[in-house]
């Protein structure tokens, strides 16, 4: 139960993140729009992977939401005005991805060793 509300949270992130990516286009921030447009690709083929219980989707999920959180602490050195909080928000969903996706069930429902 608990993978398929990931798969279903990862999929709506990976849309509303294509939307971003657009919006951030249209401001003339490319290199943004494409860090937003492969994050959230990314996040879709997750939610396929976790849907589906793929052994690589568990691995794609590490790596996205670490690479979330790693985005995040760069912003906020590299966008003005983007602040601690942005910083927490942002990665809080991440983080909670990663202590979910490390628990023992949930390891050895995608092939992992627990």
């Amino acid at each position: 139960m608990g993978i398929t509300i990931l798969a279903v949270l990862a999929a709506i992130g990976g849309l509303f993140g294509l939307f971003g990516a657009l919006g951030l286009f249209g401001l003339g921030l490319p290199i943004y729009g494409v860090i937003s447009l492969v994050t959230s690709l990314a996040y879709l083929a997750f939610a396929y992977g976790a849907w589906t219980l793929q052994p690589w989707a568990w691995m794609l999920g590490l790596a996205i939401a670490g690479l979330q959180i790693l985005i995040q602490i760069l912003y906020l050195f590299l966008i003005p005005g983007y602040s601690i909080v942005n910083v927490i928000v942002g990665a809080l969903i991440p983080a909670i991805i990663i202590y979910y996706l490390m628990t023992p069930d949930v390891k050895r429902a995608f092939g992992q060793p627990a």
